[in-house]
């Protein structure tokens, strides 16, 4: 591990939480029941007027670092124009619980709550890739309630032949030697697959560095998550119960994490109001490798009349 004073991390989550409180947003804690505290950033409540009213935009991060690791960009644009929320889902950053329930079921109701906690009656949601799963479920579950949804680099329609498949990209055994890294080798791994971009001179240190400190804590929670979403169909047929509201599925052209065939598959699926958007040039990360284009797209499905 590099010494505390070469650490890129702990100096990044400064500048993170400086832009998010420059959005107007604050970071708080949100007891929804006896035995889950959510952590997120959200609007101050204590100032706002009758006469800042917009919608709100729920974001759900994917695996990975907490959210303000994985929408900042997102947070900075769309402040203005919405209350935006950005929570950690339950055993990311500092949210918490003593439930036993491991399912994205349970991190979809944990956001219901979280939303009626904060007085929240109608949302639009956007989740990206684990958080997509989430946002699916949200939709499925108050559709008086979820606005319009955008599924971002997310395989809602996953199939136990399309987990096998990574794991030959990967030339892993197991999907946690993906998704919750260990090694420096398993972090650059990662990269590889979920970005366009190629880091090959970045030495070791570094990504030893953001291991210990972004990937580790709850780390046997998180396996339990992995292990514990439903979604995925254990045939090769994938019955997915369809969506009421409006839809957008935005994709990076070159994911190697969920292929771009899910995409137009997932297109098929989800509901007759949906559309595809397909960002060139990125791979699961869109909203990070194309941050203009990705928030302009959603902008214009979130603004727009169905």
């Amino acid at each position: 591990m590099a010494p505390s004073f070469l650490s890129f991390v702990p100096l990044y989550g400064i500048y993170l939480r400086r832009c998010f409180a420059t959005s107007g947003l604050t970071s708080q804690f949100i007891d929804i029941d006896d035995h889950t505290t959510i952590h997120l950033w959200a609007p101050n409540p204590d100032h706002q007027t009758p006469q800042q009213q917009k919608p709100a935009l729920l974001l759900l991060h994917g695996f990975g670092p907490s959210a303000m690791w994985q929408w900042r960009r997102q947070a900075q644009f769309f402040s203005p124009h919405f209350h935006v929320y950005v929570p950690d889902l339950v055993f990311f950053g500092d949210s918490t619980t003593k439930s036993k329930e491991r399912s994205e079921v349970f991190q979809a109701v944990s956001m219901g709550k979280l939303m009626e906690k904060l007085q929240v009656k109608k949302y639009h949601v956007m989740g990206t890739s684990y958080g997509g799963f989430v946002a699916y479920h949200m939709a499925k579950l108050w559709p008086e309630k979820v606005e319009k949804v955008v599924i971002a680099s997310s395989g809602v329609n996953m199939r136990k032949a399309d987990n096998m498949e990574l794991l030959q990209r990967a030339n892993v055994e197991n999907v946690e030697d993906i998704m919750l890294p260990e090694t420096a080798t398993q972090l650059r791994t990662l990269t590889r697959l979920a970005m366009s971009r190629r880091f090959t001179m970045v030495p070791d240190f570094f990504w030893k560095d953001v291991v210990n400190q972004l990937y580790s804590e709850n780390r046997n929670e998180k396996l339990q998550l992995l292990k514990g979403i439903t979604l995925l169909a254990g045939d090769d047929s994938c019955k997915l119960p369809p969506l009421q509201q409006d839809v957008l599925i935005v994709w990076g052209d070159k994911d190697q994490i969920f292929p771009l065939k899910m995409a137009h598959e997932l297109e098929e699926l989800i509901g007759k109001k949906t559309r595809l958007e397909i960002i060139q040039n990125t791979s699961h990360v869109p909203q990070i490798e194309n941050s203009t284009q990705f928030n302009n797209i959603v902008k214009n499905f979130l603004c727009g009349s169905s």
